[in-house]
This record gives structure tokens, C-alpha cells and sequence, in this order.
């Protein structure tokens, strides 16, 4: 009766060592197969991180920014540098319009007074020391020069103001589209000398590769 025992037992013992080894035998391999789908998948993940992804409404916003205020749009565009740059240009030709523009008024308003026969605007006796019956410093003829003159700078100047102004939205909605140009690591383009031999005269031959990778 016990050696009738003794063998199931064996055999079950045998039994459970070799589902053991098996066990072990595969186990590695399910392990391996999911480290490497892990890998796969912190792969993808990373190439998708890496992805840079692209918002069209971004150059329409950054112009419309700079229509609203000009500098807006380059501060969208996190392209802080410019705006002091901007200003500068803008509010240069703006200033340069306003003190065209005071001039042009004030030689218009003398020129329009000296020929109602005033002989009081600023620019009769510009230094105050004029006697009586004394020709004034500035006669109509420069008084309508010195407005005319004024006037095109003026007029000039007002042109350069709406074109830098003009200028400010093209540029922020430019650096929006550029700041988009997505250019990958692994895009090259290289020139490279090679020395190649003829397998049959073995002789050797030299050029230029382009070589481009994608």
C-alpha cells in the first residue's frame, strides 16, 4: 500500500518541478515582451512629446494684436527684444509728425496774418530789437516757404508712421508663422568627400555626396 503511494507522490512532485522550470522558463519572455512594449509605448510617447504641434490661428492672432497695440503681437510671440525696437520706430515717427505739423501751423498762421496786414506774429521781430518802419526778420514770401516746407515733412512723415505701423502687424504675424516652421533634428544635409574603387579596373574614383537625412 505504501509503495502504491510513494509513486503518485513522485510523480506529483515531478509534476509541479516541471511546471515550475516551465513557469520560470516563460515567465522571462512575458517580461521581456512587456518591457518591450513599454518601450514602445514611452517611444511613441516621447515622439509625441517631441512633436511640436502646430496652431494656425496663431499668426492672425499675433496681427491682430499689434493692430489693437502695436508691440502686442510681439509680446504674443514671447519676442519681448522687439517691442522696446518697436516703440521706438512708431513713437520716433509719430513725434517727428507732431513737431512737422506745430511748425506747419505756426508759419501758416503768421503767413495768413501778414497778408490780412497784421504785423504781430512771432516772426516779424523774431529777437525784439527792431525799430519802428524796420523790415521784419521773415517776409510773406518765407513765411509761405518755411509752411511749404514744413507741410512735406509733415505729410512725409505721417506716411512713415502708418508704414511702420503697417510694419509692426507684418512682422508679428511673420515671427508666428516662423516660430511654427517646425525643423527636426534628424533633417541634415551635409557635403562629404568619398574615395570609391572600381571593382573591376580597381581603380579609385573620387567625388562630392550630398547627403540628406530625414
Amino acid at each position: 500500500m505504501n509503495r502504491l503511494l510513494i509513486i503518485p507522490l513522485l510523480f506529483f512532485i515531478l509534476f509541479q518541478t516541471t511546471y515550475s522550470q516551465d513557469k520560470e522558463q516563460v515567465s522571462p519572455k512575458d517580461t521581456t515582451a512587456i518591457t518591450l512594449s513599454t518601450d514602445v509605448v514611452i517611444l511613441q510617447d516621447t515622439l509625441k512629446r517631441k512633436k511640436k504641434e502646430i496652431n494656425p490661428l496663431a499668426p492672425s492672432k499675433a496681427a491682430f494684436y499689434s493692430a489693437i497695440m502695436p508691440g502686442l503681437g510681439q509680446i504674443y510671440n514671447k519676442r519681448y527684444w522687439k517691442v522696446p525696437i518697436v516703440y521706438g520706430v512708431i513713437g520716433g515717427s509719430i513725434y517727428a509728425y507732431t513737431w512737422n505739423n506745430d511748425n506747419y501751423k505756426r508759419f501758416r498762421t503768421a503767413f495768413k496774418r501778414r497778408q490780412a496786414g497784421f504785423t504781430d506774429d512771432e516772426f516779424y521781430d523774431i529777437n525784439g530789437d527792431n525799430v519802428p518802419g524796420q523790415e521784419p526778420d521773415l517776409d510773406a514770401d518765407d513765411l509761405e516757404n518755411q509752411q511749404e516746407r514744413f507741410q512735406e515733412d509733415r505729410d512725409l512723415w505721417l506716411v512713415i508712421s502708418i508704414a511702420m505701423y503697417a510694419l509692426n502687424i507684418v512682422d508679428a504675424n511673420v515671427d508666428a508663422h516662423l516660430k511654427q516652421f517646425n525643423i527636426d533634428d534628424n533633417l541634415a544635409i551635409d557635403f562629404e568627400p568619398y574615395l570609391d574603387l572600381n571593382p573591376i579596373t580597381n581603380d579609385p574614383n573620387y567625388g562630392m555626396a550630398l547627403t540628406i537625412k530625414f
